[in-house]
Formats: C-alpha cells, structure tokens, sequence
C-alpha cells in the first residue's frame, strides 16, 4: 500500500512483516494536527496480521537471530544509527507534519537521541555478561562452579505513544536488538509516519526478516492482540495510566514481563536561591516544548513566594510570547495538540482551572485558525489539591504554587499519583542533593529539564509506572537472568 504525503515524496504506509511490506484489508486516516487535513491513510493491522507478526519474530529469535553474535548484532545497529542520521531531515519532516510539533524541535531532539540511542546499545551488544558465584558446594559432597549468563527475554511487543514516536520507539529497539530480543511494534495511529520510515531504514541496515515487525493499528485491536498473544513473551508500553492498568491486566493472563511508562506530574521547585532568570527559561521549556505534549513535562511550578510574583509574571510574558502556527514556519514556536480530542480535553481542564477558583494570567483560549491549536496557559495561586495540578493535561497549562519552607516544598512535590521527573532550581550543592533524596520521581535533575541521554535509565514511581529503559538497566529489562551450576 504505497500513498503521498506530498506529490514529490512516496511513502510506504503498509504493515512491515517478516522482512517485506504488505498490505492490510482495513485502513486509518492519519490527520495533519496543524490543519485538521487528511494526511495518508494507513494500513490498520488486523488480529491476524499481528499474529503474522509475531510469528515471524518468533521464527526469527529461533533461527538466524539466534546465531547472530553481539558484534554483528551492534554492527546492524550502528548501520541503523547511520542511516537515522543520513534520513534526519525527512524524519523530521515527518514528525513535523504527523504530530504537529515545529520541525525544528525533532531534529534539535527527537532525532540526535534516536540515533544516540542505537549507538549506545550497539556498544552493550557485545558486552552483556554473567557473573560467577561461589558455593559450599552439593550436598558437601562435591565442589560447584556456578555462574550466570543474560539470555534475550524473547519476542517483544513494543507499543509507542504519539508525541515523540521515533525516539521513543529508538528507545525500545535499541536494548531489545542489543539483547538478542525480536520485536514486534505498534506505532501510535495518530502519528505512524517516522516509524513506518523506520522500518524501511531497518530493512536497509539489513536486519534479517522477522527480527523487527511494525504493525501500525489501532490500539483497541491490533495493540489489544498484541498484549494478548501468547507468543508475546513482554510488553513495552509508553502511554497513559488508564492504558497501562489494561495492558499489566491483560499480560497477567500469559505472564508476560511488562515495562510501562505512564507520565507524570512533573514538579518544578524554584528555591530560594535559585537563579531564577535561568529558572524561568528552563521553566518555560519544560511547560511548552511539544505543546506541553511531554511525559514530563514541568507543569506543577513549586516557587519559594520571595520569588513568586516575578516567576508568574515572567511565565505570563513567556506564554503570550509563543507564535502558534504552521509547524515549518521559522517564526513558529509552539505548535498543534495532536487532533480534536486532545484540544477538548485541554481546553476542558482549562475550564476545571478556572472554575476551582485558579487565577489565569495567561491564554486559557484556542485561537481561531484551522487545526488543533490551544493558547500557552498558565495559571496562578493553585490549589495542589485542584485537578489541574493533580492530573496530567498533556498540554501547555502551568500551574503555578507557592510555598514557604523546603519541608512544604517537597510536601507538595510528593502529593501526586505521579512520580516520573522532577526538576530543582537551585544554587545549594548541599540543598540539590537532600531535595533529589526526598522528591520521589524517576528521575530529578537540577538546573534543567529534561536532562536525559541513552546512559542513563528512564522510568518512574508510583503511577508513573514500573520498570526502566535505557542504560544498563535496558538490557537488564530485556533479558532473562540464568544460573548454571556444574557438580565436580
């Protein structure tokens, strides 16, 4: 099923299965955020399909995979890295047009960490070792030699949220691959473009057929059957709690291993002594990059009140300050929420904020121009209890809370279901570390948001979710501990 996103550019956007691209009896419409247009229509993986799928990964971990040695398989990988790289500036485009974001963003972030990613665990691939252990010995009647080895966990499912999906899928391939894992991957059916331009650079690199499947579907039956298949020995999820608790319920049923990233809350604590010029960019970055379409993004503002009337005056001016618009537009700076549904549920929690006694000092509106777009909002003088400060928007509203004291601070910081990231402003070494002890989040960093690189592991507490990506706890994630004991 080959369409056009544009006259001047084919693309594939069929179901990417054992090494060959083939069609589907269904479609979905793919809709452009920043016009509310018809972008492509895209192959909708049946149950069959997706069965199709996993049996060809199971076929592929079972033969040539499994006689593939970590040098080649970090070969294949780095080639992938490669190619990203060569392809930046259409993968961007893609991501661009798909999700709505400026184009300027995925090729600043998304892409560098996509490429990043394989690179790094095309490095672990053929480092991934055991341990001995000594022993008593059997029985007291022989000596022992003990040791552990890391096996792939098996075949993979990997579903992929919509608002950064090619790094996000980069993050589940690359220690899955590095592991000796096959995978099967659901793009999100609002934005599939950049993974389905994936597929076409894994089949470049030369991964063998079956080793990566992509079946593009949507989530109520071709992510359903995915979870729900036998074959299926894990299940890595990024999206939201509700999804989540479905997906940990369903893989009981096959006691499947589950990673599940669930977003967050993410607080911002500017303290006392924060330099709060450099607080109120980093702020600001964190609540409106990607439309405030971020896991983490920074939207719970904790500011000591010696600092509180220049940080929410300062956010206001920011907020107004964004150029809303068409996403290739050098002057654009903020971009399009992902369809029609995500601009109601934000303009709704607006709506929450205001009626829960919350004081706006900025947007609060959508503009009226075609597509998806809602004004920067932030919001002042916020209870920690309202809805706006306790459940994720998914979208740029801030809100903004005072606090007196470094106890309150951390109080407030923890009272959420969320415990995914969190940020501190401060200029204290000894104060950084005691905030970073007591937050409960994944991932704290202090003097910047969203500090993240392949090397260290993601994930959070709480309802924000259960496992880790990335680093060395990604490959622990992909693999399966086996112990050998040999009687002398």
């Amino acid at each position: 099923m080959t369409l056009t996103v544009e006259p001047a550019t084919g693309f594939t956007t069929g179901l990417y299965i054992d090494g060959a691209w083939s069609k589907a009896e269904e479609s979905f419409d793919d809709t452009n955020p920043a016009t509310g247009e018809l972008l492509v229509k895209v192959a909708s993986a049946s149950v069959s399909d997706v069965d199709r799928a996993v049996v060809a990964a199971r076929r592929a971990l079972e033969g040539a995979w499994a006689q593939t040695p970590g040098a080649a398989r970090g070969a294949l990988l780095n080639r992938l890295a490669d190619l990203v790289e060569r392809d930046a500036a259409e993968l961007a485009r893609l991501e661009a047009l798909d999700v709505g974001k400026p184009v300027g963003q995925p090729g600043m972030l998304d892409i560098p960490n996509a490429v990043a990613t394989f690179r790094h665990f095309a490095g672990w691939a053929d480092k991934i070792q055991g341990t001995t252990i000594p022993t008593a010995g059997y029985l007291g009647m022989a000596p022992t030699h003990s040791y552990t080895v890391r096996e792939p966990v098996g075949v993979i499912g990997a579903i992929v949220p919509w608002n950064t999906p090619l790094m996000i899928a980069a993050w589940k391939l690359g220690p899955a691959l590095a592991a000796g894992n096959t995978i099967v991957v659901k793009p999100p059916e609002d934005a599939p473009l950049s993974i389905l331009h994936l597929g076409a650079l894994i089949d470049e690199a030369g991964f063998p057929a079956g080793v990566v499947n992509i079946v593009p579907g949507l989530g109520e039956i071709a992510g359903a059957a995915l979870v729900a298949h036998a074959g299926v020995d894990k299940i890595s999820f990024t999206g939201s709690p509700e999804v989540g608790r479905q997906i940990q319920k369903s893989a009981a049923d096959t006691f499947k291993r589950v990673t599940l990233e669930l977003g967050g809350k993410t607080p911002q604590i500017v303290c006392e002594d924060a330099d709060v010029e450099a607080a109120i960019n980093g702020i600001a970055m964190g609540l409106f990059f990607n439309q405030g379409e971020v896991c983490a993004a920074g939207t719970r503002i904790l500011v000591h009140r010696s600092h509180y009337d220049t940080v929410v005056e300062a956010l206001a001016q920011a907020a107004d300050a964004q150029v809303l618009g068409d996403p290739f537009d050098e002057s654009t700076t903020m971009g399009a929420l992902i369809n029609a549904e995500q601009l109601q549920r934000v303009l709704g929690y607006i709506e929450k904020g205001t009626a829960e006694g919350a004081r706006l000092v900025a947007g609060g509106t959508s503009p009226d121009i075609p597509g998806f777009f809602v004004r920067p909002t932030i919001f002042a003088d916020v209870d920690n209890a309202s809805t706006i400060a306790q459940e994720e928007i998914f979208g740029p509203v801030g809100a903004v809370i005072p606090f007196d004291t470094v106890e309150e601070a951390i109080e407030i910081a923890n009272a959420t279901e969320y415990g995914l990231a969190a940020t501190i402003w401060t200029q204290n070494v000894s104060l950084a570390h005691t905030l970073a002890s007591k937050v409960r989040a994944g991932a704290v960093w202090v003097n910047g948001w969203a500090a993240i690189d392949p090397a260290l592991p993601w994930g959070g507490m709480k309802s924000s979710g259960i496992g880790r990506e990335l680093g060395w706890a990604g490959i622990v994630a992909n693999t399966e501990e086996k112990v050998v004991t040999i009687v002398l």
